[in-house]
């Protein structure tokens, strides 16, 4: 039975056709009025913006001729919007991002416009001008514009290439250790190609190390290492010859700087007029922690580089997060910070500072109160590796005899040790090392079917905290650990050692060879949705991420399937109390890779409202797993769906308000998931035609 379709939709796709053009030469104006454009990618902005217009001069005849238009224009009219659309998010970010990271990306960003002029081309593809009452020269000019659109290759302005070239050269040619001569730069040549990508003034040199550090904290967030290494090698270089370049340059009176910058600018300007044999130390190559000159830079996951000694110290101590912007740290890897030591090395030849005595020659600069602190701290830099290596023996010492008490020991002493151990593994990275050396994990794998429920509970939870350390996994699975984790997942004495024993299929499953070994459990997966359903709002929560890391390993996704995974999770997207929404979306999508999990998650009558609630009123996380259940349900036979999204008066808005707003990956697929709906919105109208 054919089903009513909203006239709206019917006559004229999403958006009315007066709105639809209105939208079309609005965004089209924006596109073209923008002002101080990038002095990067140049020819690539220009023509773009040149074919922008000519599209805007054939939508404003369009308006004005105030006809109905037919169906397959208004396809085409809107998948131009969405072109358009992205069109002016890249030259945005072309002028608000970093001049010199857009200049070590050139091609990615020349291959972005190519990509979007192609869309243009196919756009244009299905545009019927012929059933259009437009001008001879406006068809004319979207006619050759689609026929260059088809043909267009790839743009790369050979002037950005050449002046990246230029500043590679130079930077590595800083980076030359070997190089012992002062002042071996071409500074007029190093001006030059700084004021090719727009920087003149120290302000255009602080905006850009902004931007930069801006783009440090955005890669931060992914883990990219190589990345955030060679943006802040770029932070430093610019730093630097900023400083050379400016060195007799008034400063701004009126800028604001961070508290400790402050001071250290204070500090500087107090030794120069009262020594001029003082030694001004840019602020770049102090420690954000102990504020003195830098021995071995080394930079942290958020981004921010400091000194080896003074990172470890923090780090040892128990912190995990970031000193100077408070950011957790989602790895504890210290890379060098290569570029940095260079210049800090040349700044030290140029101030005939040894490097090696650096801090010394620094000290007779400054006041005896900030002496007194740097001797304190050389100090204490000794006496904390000292404390270091006292620390790991004793923890070693600890590990072996505590493992000898799970070997030997009553149930009584097994209890104590098994706990003393896992509270030992809970505290730092090394000491899961010492512990799995002591041979700690056979006699815990072993303590998993114990009938003490402390006992078990104890086991299961250091062998979690023991697998958080990679090289544990292995020893573990090793050890033939899996299958009586499995026993305690499924039947644990108490419902903590369930969860943790959830959690550790998890941690485990985090190497590749792991995620077959345990789905080839046939228990396993049967085990976790057990939990998924009985399980405390946390076990729920660990099962669901457990399943999530084994369904990524194609093989086990028929087994979540047929465990009946499916209704539960879907059901858990309406249980408040278990709040673990956006994780059982993330397992449902995955479930999408799979024929018969499509074909069970379609079965659900009640997912299609939920998920459109979601769109409006989930997480940015949730929102993506949304709208992408909401895609995969409706391609490939999914015509039933997409019947089902179009009557439902929320959907389209959702769509639309996340096409707009949504993350990147969230608006690509509201764009595709609104298209796929308007194609079929057009079926169903000729099909209702030609009855």
């Amino acid at each position: 039975m054919a089903v009513a379709l909203p006239s709206m939709i019917v006559s004229s796709g999403f958006l009315p056709t007066g709105s639809l053009l209105e939208s079309l030469v609005h965004i089209s104006n924006e596109v073209c009025s923008m002002e101080k454009l990038p002095i990067l990618q140049v020819r690539n902005i220009s023509t773009m913006i040149r074919r922008i217009k000519l599209l805007s001069s054939f939508f404003e005849e369009i308006q004005d001729i105030n006809r109905p238009l037919p169906p397959s224009s208004i396809l085409c009219l809107t998948e131009l919007f969405s072109v358009i659309r992205r069109v002016k998010f890249l030259i945005q970010g072309c002028k608000d991002g970093s001049s010199l990271w857009g200049l070590m990306q050139t091609e990615y960003i020349s291959n972005q416009f190519h990509v979007l002029v192609k869309e243009l081309g196919s756009a244009l593809d299905i545009l019927p001008l012929s059933l259009l009452n437009i001008s001879a020269d406006i068809r004319e000019q979207v006619e050759l514009l689609h026929k260059q659109a088809k043909r267009v290759e790839l743009i790369i302005d050979l002037r950005d290439l050449q002046r990246r070239e230029e500043l590679l050269q130079l930077m590595a040619s800083n980076n030359e250790k070997s190089s012992k001569k002062k002042g071996f730069w071409d500074f007029a040549k190093v001006e030059e190609i700084f004021n090719g990508v727009g920087l003149r003034t120290p302000q255009d040199y602080d905006e850009e190390i902004s931007r930069l550090e801006a783009e440090v904290e955005k890669q931060a967030g992914t883990g990219g290492l190589i990345v955030v290494s060679n943006i802040n090698n770029l932070i430093s270089f610019v730093l630097y010859c900023k400083s050379l370049i400016f060195r007799d340059h008034e400063p701004d009176q009126n800028t604001k700087e961070e508290p400790k910058k402050l001071s250290s600018t204070s500090t500087k300007n107090h030794d120069r007029s009262s020594s001029s044999q003082s030694v001004n130390v840019p602020d770049e190559f102090r420690c954000p922690i102990s504020l003195d000159l830098m021995r071995d830079p080394v930079i942290v996951a958020s981004g921010h580089t400091y000194d080896r000694n003074s990172i470890a110290q923090w780090i040892n101590s128990g912190h995990h997060t970031c000193p100077k912007s408070g950011q957790r740290l989602i790895h504890m890897a210290l890379i060098p910070n290569y570029a940095l030591k260079s210049l800090m090395e040349q700044w030290c030849q140029e101030n005939s500072i040894p490097l090696e005595e650096a801090k010394a020659s620094l000290l007779s600069g400054l006041e005896r109160s900030d002496s007194k602190r740097c001797q304190v701290a050389d100090t204490a830099t000794v006496d904390y590796f000292s404390a270091v290596k006292a620390a790991a023996d004793a923890v070693k010492m600890t590990a072996e005899f505590l493992v000898g008490k799970l070997a030997t020991g009553s149930p009584e002493i097994q209890r104590q040790a098994a706990y003393e151990l896992r509270l030992l593994a809970k505290t730092s990275m090394d000491n899961r090392g010492i512990i799995a050396e002591a041979g700690a994990i056979p006699f815990l794998v072993t303590l998993l079917s114990s009938q003490d429920p402390r006992i078990q509970e104890n086991a299961v939870t250091a062998l979690l905290n023991l697998s958080i350390f990679n090289n544990n996994k292995l020893l573990i699975m090793a050890a033939g650990a899996i299958d009586s984790v499995i026993g305690v997942l499924e039947s644990g004495r108490t419902m903590e050692a369930r969860k943790n024993a959830a959690a550790a299929i998890f941690s485990l499953s985090m190497i590749d060879d792991c995620k077959v070994a345990i789905g080839a459990r046939p228990r396993a997966i049967p085990a976790l949705v057990g939990l998924l359903k009985e399980g405390t709002p946390a076990g729920k929560k660990d099962a669901a991420t457990a399943i999530f890391n084994l369904a990524v390993y194609n093989a086990n996704k028929l087994a979540v399937v047929v465990a009946g995974a499916v209704p539960l999770l879907v059901e858990l997207l309406m249980d408040d109390k278990a709040a673990i929404t956006d994780d059982a979306l993330a397992v449902l999508a995955l479930l999408l890779g799979c024929s018969e999990g499509l074909e069970e998650i379609r079965k659900s009558k009640i997912l299609v409202p939920i998920l459109i609630d979601l769109l409006r009123f989930g997480s940015a996380k949730g929102k993506e797993s949304s709208i992408t259940l909401l895609l995969g349900l409706c391609k490939d036979g999914g015509e039933e769906v997409a019947r089902r999204l179009l009557i439902n008066p929320r959907s389209i808005p959702c769509l639309q308000s996340l096409a707009a707003d949504g993350s990147l990956k969230a608006r690509r697929k509201a764009d595709a998931l609104l298209r796929l709906l308007n194609r079929c919105c057009l079926q169903s109208h000729n099909q209702m035609v030609g009855w």
